[in-house]
């Protein structure tokens, strides 16, 4: 099949050809007849796999064929969950929309709002946007959807992690009530498909590969090793392998500043993307690890989705996530189009039970290797993580797993060394309270 046979104008074919494309992937070349037949779309797929452009084009296209009189109204609305995905978004429309008469705007935090109004008021064709940051903008009169009638929830099930629902839900108000919606997820949950149903009218169902799958040229490893030994850890295998770009993931933003300030003093160019630095601390970072000045990246779950990095060979799980599919996502930013890739996570004792859930999204044990004189130590016993959720106590999860999530050998096995609580011992917090606070924290990000 050919981007020709899809049915797109001369101007996107040239666009695309510009970019050294020659023929759709799957989920473009399932999606982009469905957008351009305008139908409401349900689409899964995994990250890397060109979902971007599978709406991107075809609302090119219709745009540009479409009753120009509109005074450069608002007609395509792109939600996002980030501000680095609401950015490539953007991109990813300029390119592919440069030989037609459109404009592309993005909106989202981290920077002034002066800016974006004034180029909402020279009149938009698409907008690109956060949840937060757009419903500043509607809070304040300066942004009108009432002429939408394409609306995208890009990452939708990553917007429903970040308790965004309420927000999403407000800004639709403000749209066409005979919108065409599209709903594209890298993966497919019962909230996603509730999601659909309030929202979608008779969807055209799209899912091109296995719910939560993982690229098949991406090589996932396990470390086993103990917590104050990580940092160690990961400095020995970056200097032995002599690894030149590496992202690395950790669970908050102060252990993204330590671990990057640890690996500076182990002679490491280092820096970090996280929600608390401004958007353009952000790009100066990303632009750096870009151009090879910076060696190691090491960013919070703010960066699972939405960067795209060419030829990134290392992903590194300093700490496993607690939701299990931001796994597939952190992990998804090395194998991208085409290219081999490694993902290696370091795993102590306190994140047993959190490897287990994961194994269990995959369907598939990870191959675990401890690194010699990196052996972890049997006597340690698991403490709590803040936020993750424990596993019921006395399911065993079977094989490998002990009851409550025990400890595991350094053989890859597992020891019968119950966990200590469910909860921390400075957890004094509801759990309602605790989640409300997720979530605010998950809009400041974006």
């Amino acid at each position: 099949m050919s981007f020709e046979s899809l049915g797109l104008s001369d101007k996107l074919l040239r666009a695309i050809a510009d970019e050294g494309y020659e023929s759709p992937t799957p989920i473009q070349a399932e999606a982009i007849p469905a957008v351009l037949a305008k139908h409401d779309v349900l689409a899964s797929a995994q990250t890397g796999t060109g979902k971007t452009a599978s709406f991107t084009l075809p609302i090119l296209h219709l745009l540009a064929s479409g009753n120009q009189a509109r005074n450069r109204q608002i007609r395509a609305l792109v939600l996002t969950p980030t501000r680095e995905l609401a950015a490539q978004v953007e991109s990813s429309i300029k390119t592919y929309g440069k030989y037609m008469p459109l404009r592309v705007a993005s909106v989202y935090g981290g920077v002034r709002m002066g800016p974006q109004i004034g180029r909402l008021r020279r009149g938009v064709d698409v907008l690109v946007a956060t949840p937060g940051r757009l419903l500043d903008h509607l809070g304040q009169g300066t942004v009108d959807l009432s002429a939408v009638d394409m609306l995208v929830l890009d990452e939708a099930d990553r917007m429903l992690d970040m308790g965004f629902i309420h927000d999403i839900r407000k800004i639709i108000e403000h749209t066409s009530p005979q919108r065409q919606t599209l709903l594209f997820s890298a993966t497919f949950s019962r909230q996603i498909k509730r999601l659909a149903d309030d929202l979608l009218d008779s969807p055209k169902v799209i899912e091109v590969a296995r719910t939560n799958a993982v690229a098949e040229n991406v090589t996932q490893v396990v470390h086993p090793v103990d917590r104050h030994r990580k940092r160690e850890l990961l400095s020995h295998m970056i200097g032995a392998q002599n690894w030149r770009r590496v992202l690395v993931f950790t669970r908050t933003k102060h252990g993204a500043n330590r671990l990057a300030e640890q690996l500076k003093s182990d002679g490491l160019s280092s820096d970090t993307i996280h929600g608390n630095k401004s958007q353009g601390a952000r790009a100066r970072a990303l632009d750096s690890f870009k151009r090879g000045k910076v060696r190691v990246l090491v960013a919070t779950d703010v960066a699972a989705r939405g960067l795209d990095i060419d030829e990134l060979p290392h992903v590194v799980n300093f700490d496993l996530p607690n939701v299990a599919e931001d796994y597939v996502h952190r992990i998804g930013r090395t194998g991208r189009a085409g290219n081999e890739g490694d993902a290696v996570s370091l795993v102590c004792v306190d994140e047993h039970y959190l490897l287990r859930n994961i194994e269990r999204l995959l369907k598939r044990d990870i191959p675990t290797t401890v690194i010699p004189g990196y052996e972890p130590d049997p006597s340690i016993a698991p403490e709590p993580i803040p936020g993750a959720k424990r596993p019921p106590r006395g399911r065993s999860g079977g094989g490998r797993y002990s009851r409550g999530g025990g400890s595991r050998r350094s053989d890859g096995g597992y020891s019968s060394r119950p966990s200590r609580s469910k909860r921390g011992p400075n957890s004094t917090t509801p759990p309602v309270l605790k989640k409300a606070s997720s979530a605010r924290e998950s809009r400041e990000r974006a």
